[in-house]
Order: structure tokens, then C-alpha cells, then sequence
């Protein structure tokens, strides 16, 4: 006789986890909570039997579960949060319902499903976020410096105040003792980010030395090597996209639609998916340099609309259509003809 398919859900949190297991007609076979081991997590899905249907959502630190459920054999489904949020409508809402309505979904063929990256990707992404975050802790660093000068009344004649001039500039500049002291220290650390920055912009260069893709995407006007790097990790398999539009429409950078009978609202961007893409796109619309198309269409639209944001938002649309193309063919054909002619 052959075993009946199970559908497993987990509701997974920081320390322990819930786990329900269902059959194909939707019987609760077992309801057990663990604590986040691997091993107690193994065991419990073996006893769903052989390729077990396992559905987990995409919340904090999924990536050691997703891990224990493919070593197992599982068929991993991990579940879009926005598209589970419905589960706060019930009165009673605890563990247990949860994880039950994640795997009766998924046996219904209506769970909202998210993309499970595979190790690699999630390995590059933590170096490109990781990144980040340092770059943004970096220019918070920067701007205590210019806050400090601010207080003493010291304006800032250079265009920029960390560069070689700058540098020389602020040595000197008198200040307060307890104002130099901070500028200092703030130097100090700044020159400790600087150092981490560079590191990881080494192991970035190394591991995207032979995507052809990463080199494709940085014939793109005002995408360099750390942008081309963003959209890489974050994008991660380029060809789970049907067309340009849906890559768009992932990173938020289309219009809210909202539609009723013969009511239609199309508003803003749904800013809705990868923050880190939508900073990229809208970055290199800004750093595209004069006299390219992508800058002439800024400025067509710009001019049109009577709106810098609006164009920008375009722009990047723009950008990011290009950045599908080149990921997915290793070239972007449009900007290869332009220089050729």
C-alpha cells in the first residue's frame, strides 16, 4: 500500500519551534514543539516519512532549518510573510494555528510562496548586507564629525571633509578640548570601518570574478562594481522571473493597483520586496553620468511631469530592466549596439 503524502508546518521562532503534521485529506496527524536543535528537528520530520511536503516561513534565522529540512530529503516551501499576515484575523491565534494553517495551505495549493535561496547566494548576500550596514554606520560616524564642527562654528569650505584635504583641513582646525577629543575617536572608528569596507570589497570582487552577468550589468550607466554586486545577491537567480516587469514588480518599484467593479486607483510604488534592489536601482539613476540616454530620459521625464522623485523612480525602473536582461543573458544587448555605432 503506498503511504499517503504528509504536508508538514512549522512555525518557526528564536528558541523553540512548533510543528504540525497533516495528511493529503487534511487530518491533523501530530502537533509537537522543540527546541531549535537540528537533531530534534531532524527527528521530527523523519517521522512525516519519506520526501515530506514542509512548508516554514520566511522569518528570523530560517536558513538553519532550511538547511536540517534539505539534508533530510524534505520538499522546502518557505512562506511569504506578507502573504500570511491574513492570520491575524482569528480570535485565538497561537503556535499551534499557526503552523497548522501554513501546512493546510500548502496542501491546498494556496500557500503564497517565497524564494529559498540556495547556500551560496545567502553566503554572498551576507557579505553585500553586511557591507552596507557598515557603509551606513560609516556616514553616521561622518555626520557626528560635521555635528561636532557645527557646534564650534567651523564651516566646512571642502567638498569633502574625509578625503586627503579634508583630512589636512580638520588637523587644522582648533577646537574645544572635549570637541577634539570626539572628532578624534570618531576618526579613529571611521578609519576602522574603512579598513572592514575594503576587506569586503575584496572577497565581493573574488567571488564575482567569473559571473558573467556581474560584468554584463556594469555597462549599465551609473552601475559600478559594488551596485552590479547588490543586484547580483539580491536578485540571486535571475530566470525565477519571467519577464522584466515581474523583477520590477518584486523589487516594489511599481504602482499600487487597487481595483473594485469599476473603481480604479493606481497610486505610488508599492515599495514592497528587496529594499537593498530599490536603494541600487534609485542610486544608479542618480550617479548616471550627463550625456547618456538613461540621463536624457531623467531629465525628458523630469521636465514632463515637473518631478525629480517621479523621473528618478522611472529611471531605475529603467535600470533595473536592464540589469534582468543582462542577468539572464550574460550581456545587454541595447548598450553593446550603442557601442558599436
Amino acid at each position: 500500500m503506498q503511504q499517503q503524502r504528509e504536508y508538514v508546518g512549522i512555525d518557526l521562532h528564536r528558541r523553540r519551534s512548533v510543528i504540525v503534521r497533516m495528511n493529503e485529506a487534511g487530518e491533523k496527524l501530530s502537533t509537537v514543539r522543540i527546541a531549535n536543535d537540528p537533531l530534534e528537528l531532524a527527528a521530527a520530520i523523519a517521522k512525516a516519512g519519506p520526501e515530506p511536503e514542509v512548508v516554514v516561513e520566511a522569518t528570523y534565522g530560517w536558513y538553519w532549518a532550511a538547511d536540517v529540512l534539505n539534508m533530510c530529503g524534505a520538499h522546502l516551501h518557505l512562506a511569504h510573510p506578507l502573504g500570511v499576515k491574513g492570520f491575524t484575523y482569528r480570535r485565538v491565534k497561537n503556535d499551534e494555528r499557526d503552523a497548522a494553517d501554513l501546512a493546510d495551505l500548502l496542501r491546498m495549493g494556496r500557500l503564497p510562496e517565497a524564494w529559498a535561496a540556495p547556500p551560496a547566494v545567502r553566503e554572498l548576500r551576507e557579505i553585500v548586507r553586511h557591507r552596507d550596514k557598515l557603509v551606513r554606520l560609516r556616514s553616521g560616524l561622518k555626520a557626528q564629525v560635521h555635528a561636532v564642527l557645527g557646534k564650534e562654528g567651523v564651516t566646512v569650505t571642502v567638498s569633502d571633509l574625509f578625503g586627503v584635504a579634508g583630512q589636512a583641513a580638520l588637523a587644522a582646525t582648533p577646537l574645544g578640548r572635549p570637541f577634539a577629543r570626539r572628532v578624534a575617536s570618531l576618526q579613529r572608528l571611521i578609519g576602522v570601518y574603512d579598513t572592514e569596507i575594503d576587506q569586503l570589497d575584496k572577497e565581493i570582487a573574488a567571488a564575482l570574478r567569473d559571473d558573467l552577468g556581474y560584468r554584463a550589468i556594469q555597462a549599465i550607466p551609473g552601475v559600478g562594481p559594488i551596485l552590479a554586486a547588490v543586484f547580483v545577491a539580491e536578485i540571486g537567480d535571475v530566470t525565477r522571473f519571467s519577464s522584466a516587469p515581474k523583477l520590477c514588480c518584486w523589487a516594489g518599484l511599481t504602482p499600487r493597483h487597487r481595483e473594485s467593479d469599476t473603481t480604479v486607483h493606481r497610486g505610488h510604488i508599492s515599495k514592497q520586496g528587496s529594499k537593498l534592489v530599490r536603494w541600487a536601482a534609485i542610486e544608479a539613476a542618480q550617479k548616471a553620468p550627463c550625456r547618456t540616454p538613461i540621463k536624457e530620459e531623467f531629465r525628458r521625464i523630469a521636465e514632463r511631469r515637473n518631478c525629480r522623485p517621479i523621473a528618478r523612480t522611472a529611471v531605475a525602473r529603467k535600470i533595473l530592466t536592464l540589469v534582468f536582461y543582462g542577468l539572464r543573458d550574460g550581456e545587454i544587448r541595447c548598450l553593446s549596439e550603442v557601442v558599436e555605432q
